[in-house]
């Protein structure tokens, strides 16, 4: 009996290969796009650990300081160190690299002991070329490249940046660490090369055998003489940075790529349903024949299961072609800039197709589970004689409260490891909720609206029909409450974070001229403003004022990533930065600093209160040092759309008094007349260039239209995925419309016949079949209009803040949304009216003759 059912149901699917095509694709294109989410990042992340591994090499622990580079006399202090069998002292930084002829190219530079690095990292031990001096390990100005860097810059001499001047350097060699553009050097060479001499960036350690790392560290830290501003950090410490960083972004991109697959299950009921219908007078017809209801459920969930399979099948493959695409032509950034620079390869996971296949079907069972139980209980004499299928049953809308009541409650819950997971099953409750009351909701409304229509015949026709069997109705719009109420939910979230960033753009750029020394935070402490060109800059003519801007990486924790310092003027804080709320009065005697809302969530740094891990991060002036301590006060928090680690914002003057570095890499001009900003900018090429060499075509510059213009421009390209999504949603809720009518006029052949018998005109029943898709879908836009404002209240105050640790104001495109909801309704009753065109046909009249 069971293969007969499969033959059967294969042949049903065989026959009919345009109607479950839709359902295929739904559930394909949900599988894909979350499956080539998921390729794409652990592609990219395992990339970026091997990268990691190869340069950092296998040490037992690194000494890094919380501030940038320090002193490298503290190197002989560990290598005496009890319990250390290898030390081996590193400068890294990031700069720019430029051949003759070619485009700069971001470098990471690596200066390196050629004497001890094998000990620890073998993959940056450097390699002569053939025939070279073996003294070119220790020789100035030579560079060994890795293979990425010598792609991208083929040539053996190029110079390298550093300030705003190119010094020459020779590559002699090779290294087989993998990754981004790398090139190692030996560590004094790199130390004059960079104006670094005394400073190094880490200690790699190699511990005897039998020391416990965990003890040698809280040995170390817990001594007072030793050094506060310095930490320690594991080898894996970097990569798994890198996955935290990057969770939260990638889980956002998987629960919007499962969202086809929620509406695709929808689809797969409407195709079914319509199949039911189409088919009832053969189920009824198999029952008589012996075959039970338990066995008529199983033969549709087989079709759904077919179809679960086929699109799950089809949806990895496309996946996989996919990920391999975006990671040849985009690399594995993922839009976020988590892996920027990283080309990994393709790495297929067999576990994971399984499982995401296995959503795929899951998804199709569901969708086809309640068109099987209406197969399993059809009323076997009435279907054979044509009469329907029966009403659905009933359900109590107290379920549909008690979901609504659990999805409010579970929308504040915490996230679990910096990801919102109590916030999706709120969401997922409160769809669930909304549509389940769909019943009560129908009926409701209807109820007002009968007396209203009660002396014109075909208005009262339509609303009666719906009002009466609001159970069907309220299956029929699930997929356009569903669909609808996702995209009213993107559309609010986007316009809110769109309008949101547009105000913190007006705020953070308020100056005429803004100049940037680099583009990366990495190459801030190489490529810099010096203090005469930054004066030079403020005596231009036209130039009213100039703001220095300098930020720097602070490593407050080394198992989460470095937060950005900000030193600028802060004269009136409430002027300067977005804050939140206004600024607190700063203690005598105490610091004032100004913290972003990731730092308040991931380092608890609560305004009002004093900030300690930034106190051991300062390694204070001797002059400093007599007068104790700087205490950290946080005197406000800013909203700050560029960063998700965490940002701190200090007076520019405290943070010179404080460290001694009087150097910048923003600069920001208020003009006296906006026709100077071309001639101001030559001006400053050719202060930041007088020797000619160049250097002055490598500064940045933008005016405040231009950045706001460029960001925004970014910002709608990065979201324009959504809207495609909520195209294909709303689709697939019409489809789930049409399929509904067409198995409403399928069961109601002899009640239009009935109505022509009565002296109904085929223009009047198409007008009925309208006016109840006008009913129907006008009732489905208002509840997806309602559940999708629920969801985005979700979205923008729990998921973002928990997500990427940044409050947004919520904002109702009320245009959009109605001309949204609008654009549903005239759709809905288009194609009603399209599925209820064979119900004025003469094949529903004559079936009235079938009982006589």
């Amino acid at each position: 009996m069971i293969a007969l059912l499969k033959t059967y149901s294969w042949q049903e699917l065989r026959h009919h290969p345009w109607r479950n095509l839709a359902a295929v694709v739904a559930v394909m294109l949900g599988v894909a796009l979350a499956f080539s989410v998921h390729l794409i990042n652990a592609s990219a992340l395992d990339e970026f650990s091997n990268a990691v591994r190869t340069i950092n090499g296998e040490p037992d622990l690194s000494l890094r300081g919380m501030q940038g580079p320090f002193d490298e006399t503290i190197f002989a202090r560990v290598a005496q160190l009890e319990g250390v069998a290898a030390v081996s002292p590193v400068l890294e930084m990031s700069t720019y690299a430029q051949a003759p002829g070619q485009a700069r190219v971001t470098l990471r530079v690596v200066g390196v002991d050629a004497l001890v690095i094998a000990r620890v990292a073998p993959a940056l031990m450097p390699q002569p070329v053939e025939g070279a001096d073996r003294m070119a390990l220790f020789a100035p100005n030579t560079l060994f490249f890795n293979a990425a860097a010598a792609k991208a810059l083929n040539n053996s001499t190029l110079q390298l940046q550093s300030e705003l001047t190119f010094k020459p350097v020779t590559v002699a060699g090779q290294v087989s660490a993998s990754g981004a553009p790398l090139g190692v050097m030996d560590l004094g060479a790199a130390q004059e090369l960079f104006g670094k001499v005394g400073l190094l960036s880490r200690i790699d350690l190699r511990l005897q055998a039998g020391v416990d790392r965990a003890t040698f560290v809280r040995n170390l830290t817990t001594d007072p003489t030793w050094p506060a501003h310095l930490t320690f950090s594991k080898p894996d410490d970097a990569a798994e940075q890198a996955s935290n960083l990057s969770s939260a972004y990638r889980v956002n991109l998987t629960v919007l790529a499962l969202v086809a697959l929620f509406t695709g299950a929808f689809l797969v009921f409407s195709v079914l349903s319509l199949s039911v219908a189409k088919r009832a007078q053969q189920f009824a017809l198999l029952g008589v024949l012996g075959l039970s209801g338990t066995q008529r459920l199983k033969l549709i969930l087989w079709e759904s299961l077919i179809l679960g399979l086929l699109g799950s099948v089809s949806g990895i493959a496309l996946g996989t072609a996919l990920a391999a695409l975006a990671l040849h032509w985009l690399g594995g950034d993922l839009g976020g800039g988590y892996f920027t620079g990283a080309a990994p390869a393709l790495q297929w996971s067999a576990w994971a197709a399984g499982v995401y296949g296995g959503l795929g079907v899951a998804a199709a069972l569901v969708g086809g589970w309640w068109p099987a139980r209406q197969a399993q209980r059809l009323p076997l004499a009435q279907t054979l004689k044509g009469l329907g299928g029966g009403a659905l049953e009933s359900k109590s809308h107290w379920i549909s409260l008690i979901l609504i009541a659990s999805s409010a409650i579970l929308a504040w819950l915490p996230a679990i490891n910096g990801i919102p997971i109590a916030a999706y099953v709120s969401v997922a409750l409160l769809l669930l909720g909304g549509i389940s009351a769909l019943p009560w909701l129908v009926g409701g409304l209807l109820e007002r609206v009968a007396p209203w229509v009660a002396r014109t015949t075909l208005p009262l026709l339509a609303v009666e029909r719906a009002r009466r069997v609001r159970e069907t109705a309220a299956v029929a719009v699930s997929g356009v409450v569903a669909s609808l109420s996702l995209a009213v939910a993107l559309t609010v979230m986007v316009a809110s974070f769109r309008d949101s960033v547009t105000q913190w753009l007006d705020r953070v750029l308020p100056a005429d001229l803004y100049v940037r020394s680099a583009n990366s935070l990495g190459a801030s402490d190489t490529v810099y403003f010096s203090p005469a060109l930054v004066k030079a800059v403020a005596q231009i003519e036209g130039v009213q004022r100039v703001q220095p801007l300098r930020q720097l990486s602070l490593l407050l924790d080394s198992t989460r990533p470095p937060v950005v310092l900000i030193a600028r003027p802060l004269d009136d804080p409430d002027r300067d930065l977005p804050l939140i709320q206004p600024a607190l009065p700063v203690p005598a005697g105490q610091i004032g600093i100004y913290v972003s809302e990731a730092m308040v969530d991931l380092y608890d740094a609560q305004p009002g209160t004093v900030f300690k891990p930034l106190i051991k991060a300062f390694k204070p002036l001797e002059d400093a040092q007599q007068a104790g301590e700087a205490i950290f006060f946080v005197a406000g928090v800013w909203r700050d759309y560029a960063r998700q680690t965490g940002t701190i914002t200090l007076d520019k003057r405290t943070f010179e008094a404080l460290t001694g570095d009087v150097r910048a890499n923003d600069l920001a001009l208020w003009l006296q007349s906006p026709n100077d900003l071309v001639r101001v900018q030559n001006t400053i090429r050719q202060l930041a260039d007088p020797s000619g060499s160049g250097a002055g075509a490598l500064l940045e510059f933008g005016s405040s239209a231009q950045i706001r213009a460029t960001s925004l421009k970014i910002f709608d390209r990065s979201f324009a995925v959504t809207y495609w999504l909520q195209a294909i949603a709303i689709g697939i809720g019409l489809f789930g419309v049409a399929a509904s009518f067409s198995a409403q006029v399928l069961a109601r052949r002899k009640e239009f016949g009935l109505l022509a018998h009565l002296g109904l005109t085929r223009r009047q029943i198409l007008w009925v079949v309208a006016l109840e898709g006008a009913a129907w879908t006008s009732l489905g836009a208002l509840a997806g209009l309602a559940l999708g404002l629920g969801v985005a209240v979700v979205l923008v105050k729990v998921v973002n803040p928990q997500s990427f640790h940044w409050t947004m104001d919520m904002m109702l495109p009320w245009a959009r949304l109605l001309s949204l909801c609008g654009a549903v309704v005239v759709a809905g009753t288009l194609t009603a009216w399209l599925a209820g065109r064979a119900a004025a046909s003469k094949d529903a009249v004559l079936a009235v003759k079938e009982d006589w």
